[in-house]
């Protein structure tokens, strides 16, 4: 099968660094024309920019949860390219604590750019998408919205929410043949959530939940996220994909490794 994205104009948000910028850089690298959007456009070294050129990837800054500079970023991809083939909601953010420690702050900023910002971005793009008669809608949910863990309330809720959000918009906008999908990765170690840092014992206890016992890479997200914006995946909209490694699939996966 051979996924042909040359030229897509591809908006990927929080793509600054850890796997938005992997998704970024591998729509990039298959031949897709990126627009990288994140809270400031990067400093970068002049080895950084002159990668970016060649990977034809274009930084500008958004703050999603701020409907004029949502505005402000679509107008400016659709004066530099013309129009918006593929939108990735991959902005997030994880606010821990048990409810009784949550404070309204913490709430409200989690739903803000987790729920809010796919909201904002959405509805900014979806017209441009309509406008072309095709498009692809792509919004990071998690594991979390399919079982929650303890201390995750704000975060599980925010991800439960933008699943939902998913299958409503994709209906409304299924006229127009675009498809809106979202999409639940499971443990990829970053600098937010620390799991590679973790004692090693503590590690073994997480990995033991997964059927495919290794930490997820954003490269396995890429992978789903290049199939789904593609020509062959015209016909799946309004739907959770679980890129989670078969996280839960049974009850105890690590039997099946000798633990």
């Amino acid at each position: 099968m051979h996924l042909d994205l040359t030229d897509r104009v591809v908006v990927v948000t929080g793509a600054g660094r850890g796997i938005g910028r992997t998704i970024a850089e591998r729509f990039a690298d298959d031949g897709a024309r990126v627009v990288s959007l994140d809270l400031a456009a990067p400093e970068l070294s002049d080895g950084d920019r002159t990668d970016m050129e060649s990977r034809r990837i274009d930084a500008i800054a958004c703050d999603v949860t701020d409907p004029a500079s949502v505005a402000q970023a679509v107008e400016t991809i659709v004066e530099r390219h013309g129009t918006i083939d593929v939108l990735v909601n991959n902005a997030g953010i994880n606010v821990d604590g048990a409810v009784a420690d949550l404070t309204w702050d913490g709430w409200r900023k989690c739903m803000d750019v987790n729920v809010g910002g796919v909201f904002l971005m959405s509805q900014a793009v979806a017209p441009v998408m309509q406008k072309a008669g095709r498009g692809r809608i792509l919004n990071a949910a998690s594991f979390a919205a399919i079982i929650p863990s303890v201390g995750s309330a704000a975060y599980a809720a925010s991800k439960a929410a933008v699943v939902q959000f998913t299958r409503v918009l994709a209906s409304e906008l299924g006229p127009w043949d675009i498809t809106v999908n979202a999409y639940a990765p499971g443990m990829v170690p970053t600098a937010m959530n620390g799991f590679a840092e973790m004692p090693q014992d503590a590690q073994d206890r997480l990995l033991d939940t997964l059927s495919i016992r290794r930490w997820e890479t954003p490269d396995d997200v890429a992978n789903l996220l290049l199939f789904l914006a593609s020509d062959q995946a015209g016909y799946i909209t309004g739907t959770l994909l679980d890129v989670s490694g078969g996280k839960l699939a049974t009850q105890i996966p690590s039997r099946a490794h000798g633990r």
